[in-house]
């Protein structure tokens, strides 16, 4: 089992930053992907962006460039840094821990065993 817990959330004026945290606790927690997927206002969840085992990160074609994903082995932690945010971006975002994920065009798939964050919220305005 795995427990995901996000930090880092908040309020911004278009154009900042924000840095989501994701401390990720349980058994063999770095054999999952990692990623992060957001829900905007009366959209469906979407991911964001992933990193694979070995540390291959990899983005929805929304974010390429603003985003960037990564971990800290040392701190069971994952990040999501955003650059340049739009209010496009407003959406509560969850760090999500699963068994396999891969992109198909624009959409991040993912299955089997599947844990999610509480999620944080973003505005930007």
């Amino acid at each position: 089992h795995v427990q995901l817990v996000e930090s880092g959330g908040g309020s911004v004026q278009t154009g900042g930053s924000l840095k989501l945290s994701c401390v990720v606790s349980g058994d063999k927690w770095n054999n999952y992907c990692l990623s992060w997927f957001r829900q905007r206002p009366g959209k469906e969840r979407e991911g964001v962006a992933a990193i694979a085992r070995d540390g291959t990160s990899t983005y929805a074609g929304s974010v390429k460039g603003r985003f960037t994903i990564s971990k800290d082995n040392a701190k069971n932690t994952l990040y999501l840094h955003m650059n340049s945010l739009q209010p496009e971006d407003t959406a509560m975002y969850y760090c999500v821990a699963v068994s396999a994920c891969w992109w198909y065009g624009d959409q991040l798939n993912i299955r089997g065993y599947t844990y999610w964050g509480q999620g944080t919220q973003v505005t930007v305005s």
